[in-house]
């Protein structure tokens, strides 16, 4: 049987709760044990997938096509396996399905309430994923902070796993802040005292508490913690602010916070964690040996969580090239034609990135353009692929009307439209291509260099496609259309040979890069900068001696 680790937060939200989880769950698959993660979210929403950026995040999607919260992108990132749907539940979710079951009759007329009926339907699906036998452990994130009202249903369902399965099955991780005050320049644990009392009270009590802290934790304090909080020393675990994310699982394996789960569990004889490959990335993270900087040109740019993924690719990226990518965030709204070259002219290269709507679109047009003409590396996804096919046709090709029906449904080129029977669907996410579609790619092309394959599966997440009407226009002025669709013959790649390095994707690679295999597309772009980086410093370095 399954065993079963829960991980809450305390104080205040954004400690790292998903980091904490993905970091236990590396940590136990370093020792051979199978592993999943799964989060419970309180908000109501079905799913992220309508939510705005500046809301959530990052709507993270899995290869089933599910719209999920971005910490799926961590679990996926740290253990390299891939989520569903089923690692992602939402409040609305729980009472969808109650409420069609109480429609369908299933309740004999009885009083549908939250105890029992939906917290029954929460318990049945934090145990689904370890029902088949495929998994030994089954680590599930509940969102939001323990106190929160939405949030006391999990809590109560917590409350009855922990009563109903044998004690050594669960294990409850609580997650907190010891807030260090510089003018007493002392940390405090009154808070995390009242975060496990209030926990306390719903009837779930921690098995260990992991104190997010600024300074390091004193023997004193964690015996003051472990003592007001009924749990063993050795059970309070420290969680130092770290330099990147990636740090956290060594930093919990030093804290020995897996030994204290598997002790929990009453699992011995385990291996040793094997984490040589992890150590050799983090060394070539923490030990570059040049730097590169890249322009991400977005509209949602305010918030960092919005791009969390191609953040997160570049990290993967230039560990690989072994190069420090510093990331300089362009709003594409305040780019216009009079400052583009002052805005982007100190970049090795541009990605633009993907986003919904005509908020900031022309900006996004120009530093393309501007990519384009000066032979900067450039990388479009989605919509940045989109408006690379809008620039090349009106600056190119001639089409000086093109546009994207998606901001102009009278264009008079839509060069990027809507499929016919997309046109059809009603709900908004239905007209959505979702999750992970093979693509067949031209032997010969950047593409196929990159991906060292002619047939490969990346995921989506869109509703407008290239308009293959245009598409001999293209190839005849210069852009090639080098990745297709096999079922369809939508196209999903597009390049400019003649350009150093120019390329456009439909898709979105960031959701399938992790440590171990970084995404492809991402360690070639990064390439790209860097030698384009290159030659701009060996070019200064000629022209200073000339003079």
């Amino acid at each position: 049987m399954a065993k079963y680790v829960f991980v809450t937060g305390g104080v205040t939200s954004s400690l790292g709760k998903g980091i904490i989880a993905a970091s236990l769950a590396k940590l136990l698959q370093a020792r051979g044990l199978k592993v999943t993660i799964q989060k419970f979210d309180p908000y109501i929403n079905i799913d992220p997938g309508t939510m705005n950026p500046y809301e959530h995040g990052e709507c993270y999607v899995t290869e089933d096509g599910a719209e999920t919260d971005l910490d799926l992108g961590h679990y996926e990132r740290f253990l390299n396996i891939h989520t569903s749907q089923a690692n992602n539940v939402t409040t609305g979710r729980i009472y969808q399905t109650v409420i069609n079951r109480e429609r369908e009759g299933a309740y004999l007329g009885k009083t549908v309430q939250v105890i029992p009926h939906i917290t029954d339907e929460i318990k049945r699906r934090m145990l689904l994923l370890g029902s088949d036998g495929n998994y030994d452990v089954v680590i599930t994130e509940i969102g939001g902070t323990i106190g929160d009202i939405e949030s006391l249903p999990f809590v109560e369902a917590i409350r009855q796993i922990q009563w109903e399965l044998p004690e050594e099955d669960v294990c409850v991780v609580h997650l907190t802040l010891i807030p260090y005050l510089k003018a007493a320049k002392e940390l405090k644990t009154k808070p995390t005292q009242h975060s496990v009392k209030t926990m306390s009270e719903n009837g779930v009590h921690p098995d260990i508490i992991v104190c997010r802290t600024e300074e390091p934790l004193t023997n004193e304090l964690k015996r003051k913690i472990a003592l007001f909080c009924n749990v063993k020393q050795e059970a309070v675990i420290e969680a130092m602010d770290a330099s990147s994310i990636y740090e956290v699982p060594l930093e919990m394996l030093r804290e020995k916070l897996d030994l204290i789960c598997l002790k929990k569990f009453q699992i011995a004889d385990i291996k040793e964690p094997k984490l040589e490959q992890w150590k050799i990335f983090l060394d070539k993270l923490k030990y570059p040996k040049s730097k590169i900087t890249i322009g991400l040109i977005g509209k949602y740019i305010e918030l960092q969580d919005a791009y969390k993924s191609i953040l997160e690719s570049f990290i993967h990226a230039g560990a690989a090239c072994e190069v420090k990518v510093q990331i300089i965030n362009v709003h594409s709204e305040f780019i216009t034609k009079e400052n583009v070259a002052e805005k982007l002219e100190t970049f090795d290269g541009m990605l633009v990135a993907p986003g919904f709507g005509e908020r900031g679109i022309e900006g996004k047009i120009l530093a393309i353009q501007y990519a384009r003409e000066r032979g900067v590396p450039f990388f479009g996804i989605c919509l940045g692929m989109q408006m690379a096919v809008i620039e090349f046709a009106r600056n190119v090709i001639g089409l000086k009307g093109a546009h994207s029906t998606e901001m102009k449904e009278d264009a008079t080129y839509p060069v990027i439209s809507m499929m016919e029977e997309q046109k059809k669907v009603k709900l908004m996410g239905g007209t959505m291509r979702l999750g992970a579609y093979p693509c067949e790619i031209k032997e010969g092309s950047l593409a196929h260099k990159i991906y060292g394959e002619l047939n490969i599966s990346e995921r989506h997440r869109h509703r407008y496609e290239f308009n293959n009407e245009y598409l001999q226009q293209f190839i005849d002025n210069g852009m090639l259309a080098t990745g297709f669709n096999p079922e369809t013959g939508l196209v999903e790649i597009v390049e400019v040979p003649t350009h150093p390095f120019f390329i456009g994707v439909q898709y979105h690679p960031e959701l399938k890069s992790t440590v171990l295999n970084p995404a492809p597309l991402f360690v070639h772009f990064v390439a790209a900068a860097k030698q384009y980086s290159e030659k701009r410093i060996a070019h200064k370095s000629s022209a200073a001696v000339i003079r």
